[in-house]
């Protein structure tokens, strides 16, 4: 992102959000105690047990390969209708006026007023000094900013949300963050152990590879903010952090890195996989 965006002022009644914000940049090395026996365990006890988070790659980095079809099917649903599609199908839509995680880290790249949309029953427990509810329409157009300024939809149930926020009934809250590389709260997947790594998934149906085409320039490594991307021999190679969110295939010069759909069903599965953990009416 070329443009600068510079942070807005924040009201004095956040004193909770501002010691979040203070703790966040610790996240990295704060998420190493998961690796040790015990504290792990407790970690995932009480912020990540119930977590079941998907990524939903960027339209545009999205090739369809249906039975080798030329053109893809008319009715062929893109990554981010599956976000449009809970909104639609939730009778209630909160959204942050602020991101706490662009705020914490004084985000100069991306807005810091574009933050989480949460659906579901549950959003009436949330703090109304932290956002407003919103009608769908509301909900629709501020996921499309999102995605007009670069962001990268993860949806799910987040039991870190459902604690900082308060939230009793957790079941009955969807998360749907709009994530930046370089401030994400995700960065410190990497640093945690495999168990908690595991809540946090592809999208199914979608596959990535790097072409001959690329040169090993390296861009794709500072797009990506899981460490899933590295420069092998002049050449890129995925990791197992790769959730396939898109942004490498989107800033790769030779449009060397190619993101695949090869499933009918993918948006259903996804859907059925989200289902699974929020209870959204």
């Amino acid at each position: 992102m070329n443009q600068q965006y510079t942070s807005s002022s924040k009201p004095p009644y956040r004193g909770y959000v501002t010691l979040l914000e203070r703790l966040f940049p610790l996240r990295l090395p704060l998420a190493q105690f998961s690796k040790i026996p015990g504290i792990g365990k407790l970690m995932h006890m009480m912020l990540f047990r119930h977590n079941n988070i998907t990524v939903i790659p960027k339209d545009n980095v999205i090739e369809i390969n249906l039975n080798h079809q030329i053109q893809p099917p008319t009715n062929f649903v893109l990554p981010s209708q599956i976000v449009h599609y809970f909104i639609d199908h939730s009778q209630y839509h909160f959204i942050m006026d602020f991101c706490l995680c662009r705020e914490a880290m004084q985000c100069k790249n991306y807005p810091q007023t574009l933050g989480c949309l949460f659906l579901g029953e549950a959003v009436k427990e949330i703090n109304p000094k932290y956002g407003h509810i919103a009608t769908a329409q509301e909900a629709h157009e501020h996921i499309n900013k999102c995605g007009q300024a670069g962001l990268i939809h993860i949806i799910g149930r987040d039991k870190l949300d459902e604690t900082w926020l308060q939230v009793s009934s957790g079941e009955k809250l969807m998360t749907i963050c709009n994530c930046c590389e370089c401030c994400c709260l995700w960065k410190m997947l990497p640093n945690l152990n495999q168990k908690i790594n595991t809540h946090y998934q592809k999208m199914p149906g979608v596959t990535i590879e790097v072409t001959d085409a690329c040169t090993g320039c390296g861009q794709c490594i500072n797009a990506c903010f899981l460490e899933g991307i590295k420069i092998v021999e002049n050449k890129a190679v995925l990791g197992n952090n790769c959730r396939i969110c898109g942004r490498c295939a989107d800033i790769c010069p030779n449009k060397a890195i190619k993101i695949t759909i090869n499933d009918t069903l993918y948006a259903k599965k996804t859907i059925q996989r989200i289902q699974k953990s929020v209870v959204l009416n």
